[in-house]
């Protein structure tokens, strides 16, 4: 083969990988876009069903009980039916919920179909990284997993745009009655259809992309993992991935959970625990949902306020590249120290601002800017690449989905509990204590989570194997 028909190859090869893990990053873009998409409804549901306090926490937490629900099953369903068939049931999840909160006549019926988008989210927000993690060259995995993040910050800022655009235009008339009532008298159930478009584009997108090689691997269809190798990195890199799968130690990861409790593996098991806590209480959806109320606090206006919301989104999805172009050239722990570090100090510059009373100006709106970045190239992408690459072959899915329920369960205090901290503790103190919360994660990298850039999934498994030989030494 001529040096061109070599470069002609590689490039057709990289071609296809970004668009399969793209394809698969869209889960990530309908998670993002159900999590903001709710902030622009809660007041008109709550006006249009005449909401007590209870029936509207209600309405935004039930989703939180299907992502609990979703998580739980998924690591299960993918590794023994799975990535993609598992994806494609959370598309269908996605599709089922949108339509049906656009047409739901009842606040029970709307109740259930959040529910069913809520285990669509918890679905995606594990099998999506998972899929991408297993399909990418160890060389490139960081770079890929983090579309996901990307995708995910895309959603978030189209559910702004979107709600703002509906929210604008409600009382307009529109041809025929049904439209009437979905886009201008109960505008919030446009809001919340509109998530049917993008689920739709996923559901029929995933019926062109392959399953993931390493589970055809481990259900011990060699041949068809093989094609796909090949077409993603060419036959010598196929061969490699491939002997290196089959030289692992299988017998560590047999299928079952206990696998991740077995001494060889606590180091894992602690940071697929922690860390996804910890990028949660960190206070990142604190800002994302509670945004406007913090920058009202500092004195903007609610104009202004929702204005620096959407501004928020933006630069979480611009630094979200940082994250994209240098994971697989810096390493996972550069960005995880500059990044956690650079959140920590905004968070307790911004409670200084609080405390002080520095309201006046651009400052609390610039350091709220700077967590962002800081987040959006680290935390955010680089969580998803590790506990997508820490865990052995055998039990990665069961693995994965015990990790991202730690992430809920953060998300789940922090939104529980973050309009207690600022009625109670005030906005000094509650960025503070987000600030604490936050600094552990500077020593689970120095101390637990290794370098895994450049190294594939075995040599990752390897490394935990022969760390545990030497300490017991």
């Amino acid at each position: 083969m001529s040096s061109i028909e070599k470069n002609i190859t590689l490039n057709n090869s990289k071609t296809y990988l970004y668009l399969v893990c793209l394809v698969a990053a869209l889960g990530g873009f309908l998670f993002g876009f159900d999590t903001a998409v709710i902030s622009g409804t809660i007041s008109l549901v709550k006006g249009d069903f005449g909401l007590d306090a209870v029936s509207e926490g209600w309405f935004v937490s039930c989703a939180l009980l299907g992502c609990i629900i979703g998580v739980s099953v998924s690591g299960k369903l993918s590794d023994a039916y799975g990535r993609k068939i598992v994806l494609i049931l959370s598309a269908l999840l996605f599709l089922i919920s949108a339509l049906g909160c656009m047409y739901a006549n009842s606040f029970t019926a709307l109740i259930i179909f959040r529910l069913i988008g809520g285990i669509g989210i918890g679905v995606a927000s594990m099998v999506s990284p998972l899929y991408i993690s297993e399909f990418a060259p160890s060389r490139l995995r960081g770079t890929m997993v983090s579309l996901y993040q990307l995708a995910l910050t895309i959603g978030i800022v189209t559910a702004y745009f979107s709600n703002a655009y509906l929210a604008s235009h409600a009382g307009d008339s529109f041809a025929g009655t049904q439209s009437d009532r979905i886009f201008s008298q109960e505008v919030w159930r446009g809001m919340l259809g509109l998530g049917g478009v993008p689920a739709l584009i996923f559901l029929l997108c995933l019926f062109l992309v392959p399953e993931s090689p390493r589970w055809l691997l481990s259900k011990g269809r060699k041949d068809s993992a093989t094609k796909i190798l090949i077409k993603i990195d060419g036959e010598e890199a196929a061969k490699k991935e491939i002997d290196a799968y089959f030289s692992q130690n299988q017998s560590e990861a047999d299928g079952s959970l206990k696998t991740l409790f077995k001494p060889v593996y606590r180091k894992a098991l602690w940071i697929g625990l922690l860390l996804p806590f910890l990028s949660q209480v960190c206070g990142i959806n604190a800002v994302i949902y509670y945004g406007p109320r913090i920058l009202e606090q500092a004195g903007f206006t609610l104009n202004n306020a929702l204005g620096g919301q959407v501004t928020i989104g933006l630069i979480n999805v611009i630094f979200t590249f940082v994250a994209i172009f240098t994971v697989d050239r810096w390493g996972r722990k550069p960005l995880l120290y500059i990044g956690i570090g650079g959140a920590v100090f905004s968070l307790v510059i911004i409670g200084l601002l609080f405390q002080f009373g520095v309201i006046s100006g651009p400052w609390i709106l610039i350091f709220i800017l700077a967590f962002i970045a800081c987040f959006a190239f680290s935390f955010g992408p680089v969580c998803w690449v590790v506990i997508g690459e820490i865990f052995p072959n055998g039990i990665r899915g069961k693995a994965m989905s015990l990790a991202t329920l730690t992430l809920w369960i953060g998300n789940f205090f922090v939104g529980q509990l973050t309009p207690l901290m600022l009625e109670g503790l005030g906005s000094a103190w509650t960025f503070w204590i987000f600030a604490i919360c936050c600094s552990p994660a500077l020593y689970l990298t120095w101390k637990l989570i290794p370098e895994t850039k450049g190294r594939s999934l075995e040599e990752i498994d390897a490394h935990w194997q022969s760390s545990y030989a030497k300490e017991m030494k």
